[in-house]
């Protein structure tokens, strides 16, 4: 016999649901000891799984590499903006491998390439919607970039006063963006690829525990600024290690910032 759908009473209110689309996932708060420990984190894991975390080290050096290597072959600098965008579209993908391997490791398996590959489809729309977004966002930058670049001075023997229209508006602009992408992509990532929520609901999650941790958060990209300069200032021979501890630091990260419903491992 089929069953209907009970009816509500004359007067009651139907049961509300949080909105699935564009909600904020509820974040702890940091202290400024955390992104160490984080860092402590991912050095365990390297140790752990060392042959996948030279892989994708590898693909890393390589793809710095390349970019060196443009840059020497071409002559110019200009090439360096068109590579960062690749990168961009690309390093998310990567680096969802790099959160799964941590993600096995916390819940005692031992981890393997073939599965952190695999886990770069877990939320593909999402993922690929957001890697997207970061490319169009380095596209408007460079945009943004050659009209800064038309206040500089054409005399290469200009006074100082002269140099800085385009010192002051180049540091502002670059400072906003940066802000902006590291906001949107700080636990972006790896809340589409463990929740599979969408794109919007990852990007509100991470700019909130981005604002309500802006002191650490400060602290913590100045860690992957350093480490990601070091990688380019040794031709992409440090992104072998650098890019592996990033990665891990960053889903230790993750797991410590974005509450959850289950328990997590955080030593």
């Amino acid at each position: 016999m089929p069953q209907t759908a009970p009816v509500p009473k004359s007067g009651s209110r139907a049961p509300t649901r949080t909105p699935a689309f564009a909600r904020v996932i509820p974040h702890n708060q940091l202290s400024y000891r955390d992104p160490l420990h984080w860092l402590h984190l991912a050095l365990r894991d390297v140790v752990a799984a060392p042959s996948v975390s030279l892989f994708y080290g590898m693909v890393f050096t390589l793809a710095t590499f390349a970019i060196w290597v443009a840059v020497l072959l071409q002559g110019t600098h200009l090439v360096i903006i068109p590579s960062l965008v690749v990168f961009m579209l690309v390093g998310p993908f990567l680096a969802t491998g790099l959160y799964d391997v941590s993600w096995q490791l916390e819940r005692g398996k031992k981890p393997n390439l073939f599965h952190s590959m695999r886990a770069i489809r877990r939320n593909r729309v999402s993922e690929w919607g957001f890697a997207i977004l970061l490319a169009v966002m380095m596209i408007f930058w460079m945009r943004v970039a050659a009209m800064v670049h038309a206040l500089y001075p054409l005399n290469q023997d200009a006074h100082f006063e002269q140099f800085l229209p385009f010192l002051s508006l180049g540091t502002l602009f670059g400072a906003l963006f940066t802000a902006t992408v590291f906001a949107l992509s700080a636990f972006s990532i790896p809340v589409m690829m463990e929740r599979r929520v969408d794109m919007m609901t990852a990007i509100s999650t991470s700019v909130s525990a981005v604002y309500h941790n802006a002191g650490v958060m400060v602290v913590w990209a100045a860690i992957i600024g350093a480490g990601v300069a070091l990688g380019f200032a040794t031709a992409g021979l440090g992104m072998l290690l650098i890019m592996p501890i990033l990665g891990y630091a960053t889903w230790h990260g993750y797991i410590r910032t974005i509450k959850t419903k289950r328990p997590r491992r955080f030593e």
